[in-house]
């Protein structure tokens, strides 16, 4: 493989990667709800439910869950409940997920960052749709299986993601000690991470096969 083939790959993951999408937004909602720890936790499990999809669209599972009308209605609408109930709970919480732990507030902690980062991405057929797309046309039966193709050129996929969202944690984080400092402002991200999350739910219900 050339270098002009390998330039055209990593510039075209570089361009998906930097156009905003859901990932983006939830991560920043995150950040700026629980701070660095919790958005680069966060950023973790949608790393590994990045690399989740990347594994399975290798194996050909991704093909047989798109090819079900009834495997992708339910993967999808999996998903948009559990963004929906994210987007509730955040709006009920009246603006203690932007507090400190010391006042009151309530953090998932760096755990449970991780674990609802990989089923936000699991749970979303949008990237495994992303990945079937993506990948295919850079493949070339000549360089070997395609199979170990499509994992290495998944996982440089995700390895690009990493700096760039790990700026958006960063940059998010920092304004959310801003926040904790303003009870009324911190209300209001609360009612707006509620609806980041419940229109990210809205948005995968419209995603089709």
């Amino acid at each position: 493989m050339d270098i002009t083939w390998w330039g055209l790959f990593l510039g075209a993951a570089l361009m998906i990667n930097l156009t905003p999408g859901p990932d983006m937004l939830y991560l920043m909602a995150r950040s700026a709800s629980g701070g660095r720890r919790e958005g680069l936790a966060a950023g973790a499990g949608l790393w590994c439910g990045a690399m989740m999809h990347v594994l399975a669209a290798a194996l050909g599972l991704s093909a047989i869950v798109m090819a079900s009308a009834t495997a992708f209605t339910a993967i999808k609408l999996a998903g948009a409940l559990y963004l929906f109930y994210l987007g509730v709970q955040a709006i009920r919480s009246a603006g203690s997920q932007f507090q400190p732990p010391a006042t009151g507030g309530r953090a998932i902690g760096a755990w449970g960052a991780f674990r609802q980062g990989v089923l936000v991405d699991l749970l979303n057929p949008k990237t495994a749709l992303f990945f079937m797309a993506f990948l295919p046309p850079f493949v070339r039966p000549e360089a070997g299986p395609v199979a170990a193709q499509l994992l290495a050129l998944g996982t440089l996929t995700v390895a690009v993601a990493i700096p760039i969202e790990l700026a958006i944690i960063l940059g998010a984080a920092r304004l959310s000690d801003g926040l904790r400092r303003r009870p009324r402002l911190t209300q209001w991200m609360n009612q707006l991470l509620g609806t980041v999350f419940i229109g990210l739910g809205l948005r995968l219900l419209t995603v089709t096969r």
